[in-house]
């Protein structure tokens, strides 16, 4: 386990909106930890410490409780949706040899075929890896892919020790050429329109004045 990942976690036994601000004040997250049949443990995290460590999708900390050492996935991140600040971390108990379930960040290398665009449909994949190997990402090679070519779930490639839990047909990647508008077509198609509204006008406009 990597010596960057130790946090040390104060016990908490006060809680609410009121107490969470008191924590957050003092430069502290509260949280919860729970899984493998343990009772859940509230604790209070540093803030600016643990705000680094979860910039990696699926981090992994290793929880400095009491003088005791527990390993435990972050699960869930609660933040203020104005001011980004952290409110609350749900994290999960997890075991040195451990498979567990994660989301884990698609990313595109390469640049596909000159005059096309490379969608990515999926940004993350569902997958199953070793607890204290998660992969940070996965890379999806697009280089001189041509248009019409399409990469799927089951075409990953994935880091070793990794096993894909999303459906194998789901879509990745699809490029294309973007779509041409003819502006020529579509301001002749307006000019005809407008023609076609002001000729009825025009028309009673004449009877009126031969009525006259």
């Amino acid at each position: 386990m990597d010596e960057d990942n130790k946090v040390v976690a104060d016990t908490r036994d006060s809680f609410g909106k009121g107490a969470a601000r008191k924590l957050r004040a003092v430069g502290k997250i509260p949280a919860v930890v729970y899984g493998h049949g343990t009772e859940p443990r509230h604790v209070a995290l540093p803030a600016h410490q643990v705000g680094l460590l979860i910039r990696k999708a699926n981090a992994v900390l290793d929880l400095q409780i009491e003088g005791k050492s527990q390993l435990a996935l972050v699960k869930d991140v609660q933040k203020d949706p104005v001011r980004q600040i952290i409110e609350h971390l749900d994290l999960i108990v997890v075991r040195v040899g451990e498979k567990v379930q994660v989301e884990v960040p698609v990313h595109l290398s390469g640049e596909s075929y000159p005059g096309t665009i490379a969608d990515l449909d999926a940004k993350t994949l569902s997958l199953e890896a070793e607890a204290m190997h998660i992969p940070e990402n996965i890379v999806v090679d697009i280089e001189g892919l041509e248009d019409g070519a399409q990469i799927h779930a089951k075409d990953v490639v994935l880091p070793k020790g990794s096993t894909l839990l999303s459906e194998p047909d789901t879509l990745v990647v699809l490029v294309h050429e973007p779509q041409k508008v003819d502006l020529g077509e579509e301001a002749a198609e307006a000019a005809a329109e407008a023609a076609e509204a002001e000729a009825p006008e025009a028309a009673e406009g004449e009877a009126a004045e031969s009525a006259e």
